[in-house]
């Protein structure tokens, strides 16, 4: 048979290309799968800030520089504010302890005595403390609450098969409550530890304690933890207990081997009645160094009673002043 000519095969393999569905030369090369999206990082949740520390930044702007100091408890830093004595030589220097939701400025009580006792001679140093444990849980950072979620679904989940410790092998959990508390006790213990340790490197003639509404609680607290040798003497003004914790004060306050003035308004029912238990329990120790002073609110005129608080509390300081044990 003779053969096709050249042009005519060329023609035909040409024409086999063209028709629908033939094979290509050379196999397609698969597309390629996408790549894997990467799933976007989560964005980091500032935590927000606490009410304290937003009334610090406050008062950072509009205080003068000289009574401001920056004290460190622990891990963090706060705010406590500072003033001299007017006199050439001080009494000692006054350490004041705030209540819940209070600044170290604070109009009632810690303020007016802040900026007063200079005038008799007592240097003065307002701490800033936490925000009160009930509302921390309100300001707490997103991630935290999301970790607590993780924790809740976890304990929701079935549990694994197999050889497993039973309820009474496992170690018992602590009581969550309990340990909130403790964590809020330590970060205020360190404050007010901070607070002693600044002005205790000039060595001053004494060093008072006075805390205001549960600061009181908080001072009175420090001093029957603490036993620091050199601090004899404790001021309590409209004194309150904070929710939750314990001892109460009138267990608390009468046992101090310390001088002790507990200023409270007779004419308010709740801290009247508080008053007279803790005075109660004082008769009961040996001791005589429990003096409790009344006072009438004056809720019509706020600057006369927060003179008659400051007249009060220089009076005490100039007659039951108990000095520190020699070292």
């Amino acid at each position: 048979m003779p053969r096709s000519s050249s042009p005519t095969r060329l023609a035909l393999c040409i024409a086999l290309c063209l028709l629908p569905g033939a094979p290509g030369w050379a196999e397609d090369k698969p597309a390629a799968a996408p790549a894997e999206t990467a799933a976007p990082a989560e964005p980091k949740r500032p935590a927000v800030e606490e009410r304290s520390q937003a009334e610090a930044s406050g008062l950072i702007q509009h205080l003068p520089d000289r009574q401001q100091q920056t004290l460190q408890a622990g891990d963090e830093s706060f705010l406590a504010l500072w003033l001299p004595a007017n006199a050439p030589q001080a009494e000692g220097v006054v350490i004041i302890v705030p209540g819940d939701g209070e600044s170290p400025d604070w109009p009632k009580a810690v303020g007016p005595l802040r900026h007063k006792l200079p005038d008799a001679g007592w240097q003065t140093l307002s701490l800033s403390l936490p925000d009160r444990m009930d509302s921390l849980a309100q300001t707490r950072p997103v991630d935290a609450v999301a970790s607590d979620d993780k924790e809740a679904a976890k304990a929701d989940a079935p549990a694994p098969s197999g050889d497993t410790p039973s309820a009474s092998e496992a170690a018992p959990a602590q009581d969550p409550a309990i340990e909130r508390r403790k964590a809020y006790s330590d970060r205020v213990m360190a404050r007010i530890q901070a607070g002693v340790d600044s002005p205790r490197q000039e060595k001053p003639k004494s060093i008072i304690l006075l805390g205001h509404g549960t600061g009181a609680y908080w001072a009175a607290r420090y001093l029957a933890e603490r036993e620091p040798t050199d601090i004899r003497n404790l001021l309590l003004v409209a004194a309150q207990m904070p929710n939750e914790f314990r001892p109460p004060l009138e267990d608390m306050v009468p046992r101090l081997a310390l001088a002790t003035g507990d200023f409270f308004y007779r004419d308010r029912d709740t801290d009247r009645k508080a008053a007279q238990l803790r005075l109660q329990a004082s008769k009961r120790e040996t001791g005589k160094t429990y003096v409790q002073i009344g006072m009438n609110a004056l809720p019509g005129d706020p600057v006369s009673e927060q003179d008659q608080l400051y007249r009060r509390v220089r009076g005490w300081l100039s007659m039951h002043i108990k000095q520190a044990d020699s070292p």
